[in-house]
């Protein structure tokens, strides 16, 4: 990896105390041949400093790159399960990129086009939330084929990598992101006499092509989150979502997988 990707760029929001605590790892990088960017654009390796909030911030920004690879380095506070590095073992992060001691693993990304128009890649998750104290109504379709009228708060679509996050607090399940596919969750869904929903997660495979349609009751605005930003729409009226060709590149410990990481996140 030394010869091949020895352009690092650092992604964080500004922190005189971070800057402080990080220039000895910017030493050290330096001193085993790296080169430490101002830009992103020509930066072999993107390295994100905090929690998974500041990676999924760090692979927006940076505009879902295809040609280098993503590293998450985690503070002690925070949590990172797309981060594979701590922020106060330095020597262990340079010494493993020096000798390869790491594995590239491939995120899957789902995209979002609103209204057939505009097309947003998202790493973890596209949420559709009411805005009003009513229920939303969306016309669920799989395949152009109407599946469920929805009726509660609203809907989660999640990547596997996603499953772990707002996914898993809908009491979604929690996928391998070696799974090409991508889960829709309910939020609070109004299941009686009158109305029904599946009333559970299901998992789409990545040939499936997923369809929301909000019904124009007075909802009209509803919140749209994509990964760890709210977007707002006027008029949305449909969503079209399904898996995209691009995957997010990312380094990780050959002693690390997926599931080390969950289990000792929430286990």
């Amino acid at each position: 990896m030394a010869n091949t990707r020895q352009n690092l760029y650092f992604y964080y929001p500004p922190n005189h105390e971070l800057d402080e605590k990080l220039q000895p790892l910017f030493e050290l990088a330096e001193q085993n041949g790296f080169t430490i960017l101002d830009d992103s654009k020509h930066a072999n390796i993107i390295i994100s400093v905090g929690g998974d909030g500041t990676f999924l911030q760090a692979v927006r920004k940076t505009g879902f790159r295809q040609d280098c690879l993503y590293v998450g380095i985690r503070r002690e506070e925070e949590a990172g399960l797309y981060c594979d590095f701590n922020i106060d073992d330095f020597d262990a992060m340079v010494n493993s990129m020096l000798h390869a001691d790491l594995e590239v693993r491939r995120f899957p990304v789902i995209e979002t086009t609103v209204n057939n128009e505009a097309t947003i890649l998202c790493l973890n998750e596209c949420s559709v939330r009411s805005t009003l104290i009513k229920t939303i109504v969306i016309d669920v379709m799989i395949d152009d084929l109407l599946f469920e009228t929805f009726r509660g708060d609203g809907l989660v679509v999640a990547t596997p990598t996603g499953s772990t996050g707002y996914n898993k607090s809908t009491k979604g399940a929690v996928i391998d992101p070696k799974l090409p596919c991508f889960q829709v969750s309910e939020i609070a869904s109004l299941n009686n006499n009158r109305y029904r929903t599946l009333g559970s997660s299901f998992v789409l495979s990545g040939e499936r092509k997923l369809k929301l349609k909000v019904q124009q009751d007075g909802n009209d605005y509803p919140i749209i989150g994509m990964d760890n930003e709210a977007y707002s729409i006027r008029n949305i009226k449909e969503l079209s979502i399904e898996l995209s060709d691009k995957v997010i590149k990312t380094v990780k410990m050959k002693d690390n997988s997926f599931w080390d990481r969950v289990q000792r996140t929430f286990l």
